[in-house]
């Protein structure tokens, strides 16, 4: 896809050589969405706990001191409202997934996901974890001795190398039925990145395989990266999105999943937030309302 389609062009990320740790480029955003889950789980009636986001976030030593609770101004708490109606969903998904008999599960671009120890997942579950080296070994270390519910397996690569070689070198097999979670990596790619990513998925699944992914609104992304809101974001977690998303138009992920012979289905973070009881405010809250949670199943 030709680089004048309409959206932000990122300087940073993914259209710069090398890698990253949790403390830079895409990886920061790693601690601001553990910071933002670890603020979920100390508000009253959380949609979600993840036990074990503080200890992520705090033995990262960011440069910038992300926010305890979920009150540090309304984007902020649009975040931590986001990150807990995505997580619940998508936990969900992976779960009946699971109860179908899935016990392989894959996460590209994993960040600092904890699902391996804090889900109910059945005997006989193994979780791929894919990411830099650096980002894992720090979640590794985190995890340390604490009990696992699904075999973990850390695969280090770099998305734009042979993943798909690095995970079956990690014992990935793509005759069994898999669900992939793709959470929170869809805007930090170019077009021909998500095409790519999606290709792959499409051909290391087998029938009874299932896809669950978050994608932001790309139109109203590009209105939220121009608002003086994530100028304040900049400032609150350190995280330039406007230097790491990209929004040139691509064919919607659920077309593209359709067209492979998929069948799914999508939902909005507005609606599923309704149903949550979960309304997100401001700036941040308009991206949040438009972004989609598809389901997809062969």
């Amino acid at each position: 896809m030709s680089a004048a389609q309409p959206g932000n062009v990122p300087s940073g990320g993914n259209s710069v050589a090398g890698g990253w740790d949790v403390t830079r480029s895409v990886g920061a955003t790693a601690l601001a969405v553990a910071a933002a889950r670890a603020a979920e789980a100390e508000r009253p009636g959380p949609l979600v706990v993840d036990p074990f986001a503080r200890a992520l976030v705090d033995a990262a030593g960011p440069d910038v001191p992300l926010p305890r609770g979920a009150d540090a101004g309304d984007d902020w708490g649009a975040l931590v409202d986001m990150m807990a109606i995505r997580t619940r969903v998508l936990d969900a998904a992976l779960l009946a997934a699971a109860a179908d008999g899935v016990r392989q599960v894959v996460v590209p671009a994993t960040g600092l996901d904890a699902r391996s120890h804090r889900l109910p997942w059945p005997g006989g579950t193994t979780l791929y974890g894919i990411d830099q080296p650096g980002v894992l070994r720090h979640t590794a270390g985190v995890l340390g001795t604490a009990r696992a519910r699904a075999r973990r397996v850390d695969v280090p690569c770099d998305l734009r190398d042979d993943w798909p070689a690095a995970l079956r070198a990690a014992g990935f097999d793509p005759a069994r039925p898999t669900a992939w979670l793709v959470e929170g990596l869809l805007p930090y790619l170019p077009p021909d990145a998500e095409a790519g990513l999606l290709a792959r998925i499409d051909a290391l699944s087998a029938p009874g395989s299932r896809v669950a992914l978050e994608a932001v609104d790309l139109a109203v992304a590009d209105e939220y990266l121009r608002s003086d809101a994530v100028r304040e974001m900049v400032a609150a977690t350190g995280c330039d999105l406007g230097a790491l998303w990209d929004t040139r138009r691509r064919p919607p992920a659920t077309t593209v999943l359709r067209a492979a012979g998929w069948d799914a289905r999508e939902r909005t973070l507005g609606a599923l937030g309704a149903e949550l009881g979960r309304d997100p405010s401001g700036p941040l809250g308009g991206l949040v309302a438009h972004a989609v949670i598809v389901e997809a199943a062969r």
